[in-house]
């Protein structure tokens, strides 16, 4: 393997949001990765600080050529470089689109359990989360249809968040899936905003479907290196929109928000990841795969009322822990009581998530071991209460 993904990045007592823990404690919730990124970027980063001079900048061809080539080769979906704006963060942009192409009091969609700052993003604005909830059912979510198609009639939706891949169950939507509700979003003219940020991180060979790629008036894509490479602090993201008229708006929107300057080593190091992380990433992927392994066989081996839903999306496992508790969120703060790890209460993620746990694995395979055995004792403590 070229890379170093073994080693452990100390990220205590530093500006790290994730690592502003106790010293005791192991924090495996926020998605943030526990490596260091590809070395090419930070080689790009240094480069750019040896310059020296750090005035306004503004993304060029460079930058959103090496976003459509990375699209086309990763993921064989072409992108038009200008169909794209350049964005500080797929969050922000979320926010400034609710507040473009909605009103206060309109209804928009999801699909819980979700992400949970889309709700932020969502009711922080003034308008109403309605939700089309994933079926749940031995073992597996489906989308109920039937629900979608009522939902998305009510004149009062207007916008769609959709998560894809979705986040937190690692649900890769198929391309028919993502078809049909772009299609039934255009027919009750609800603008479809798909949250792609998760899309690199897909494992087992199994490939996602960019929104954009359906080439429908009504979609807007997010995209942004700051998942796949660990970076979300260069606070850079890509929004796509093919058509011509829906993008002017986007775009006038994200510039009366100010989120469309990048800062100073947002342009170097997205081009550095969109143009030189192949290799980097599709090695990541294996050693994630590992880890997801090594969990499925310690929690089947070791923690027999926990069932493992792993979507082949992200590097969050998704716990099923209904046999234990119906309060995920009592049950996370006891295991960060007694063993000092740190993971998701699925309660925030709404609908059946107060039945589930999410837990990061994206760390180095001893970070790893070490937080599965906090689990397991965890637990086991837990349910012997």
């Amino acid at each position: 393997m070229k890379y170093d993904f073994k080693t452990v990045v100390n990220s205590r007592h530093t500006d790290s949001v994730k690592w502003n823990v106790k010293d005791n404690e192991l924090p495996m919730s926020i998605a943030d990765m526990d490596f260091k990124t590809a070395p090419e970027i930070i080689l790009a980063i240094k480069e750019k600080i040896k310059l020296g001079a750090f005035g306004y900048e503004e993304p060029g061809k460079d930058y959103f050529n090496s976003v459509s080539n990375w699209y086309e080769l990763e993921h064989g979906a072409k992108a038009e470089p200008n169909w794209m704006i350049f964005a500080t963060g797929v969050v922000p942009a979320i926010s400034s689109i609710v507040r473009r192409v909605s009103h206060i009091g309109d209804n928009v969609l999801v699909q819980e359990p979700v992400y949970n700052i889309f709700y932020n993003s969502i009711e922080n604005n003034g308008r109403h989360v309605l939700s089309n909830d994933l079926i749940y059912s031995n073992g597996k979510y489906e989308i109920n249809w039937q629900d979608l198609e009522e939902k998305l009639a009510n004149p009062l939706t207007t916008l769609m968040v959709f998560c894809n891949p979705h986040n937190p169950p690692g649900i890769v939507w198929k391309k028919r899936e993502v078809e049909r509700i772009s299609s039934l979003c255009q027919e009750n003219n609800v603008i479809l905003l798909s949250d792609e940020i998760h899309g690199d991180l897909v494992r087992n060979n199994v490939k996602y479907t960019p929104a954009f790629s359906i080439l429908r008036s009504n979609v807007i894509s997010l995209v942004s290196p700051s998942k796949t490479f660990n970076v979300a602090a260069l606070h850079a993201a890509t929004v796509i929109i093919p058509d011509n008229n829906l993008r002017d708006i986007i775009n006038r929107g994200l510039n009366i928000d100010e989120l469309a300057e990048p800062n100073l080593l947002a342009i170097p190091a997205t081009i550095a990841a969109y143009t030189e992380g192949f290799n980097w990433l599709h090695e990541l992927l294996a050693v994630i795969d590992n880890n997801f392994a090594y969990v499925e066989k310690k929690i089947t081996s070791q923690l027999e009322n926990v069932k493992i839903f792993s979507g082949p999306a992200t590097y969050l496992m998704w716990l099923d822990v209904s046999k234990i508790t119906h309060d995920s969120y009592r049950l996370a703060a006891y295991l960060r009581k007694e063993t000092g790890l740190i993971v998701s209460a699925g309660s925030i993620y709404r609908r059946n998530g107060n039945e589930f746990l999410r837990i990061n694995l994206a760390s180095p395979k001893s970070m790893v071991e070490d937080g599965i055995s906090r689990l397991i004792i965890g637990i086991k403590k837990y349910s012997k209460k």
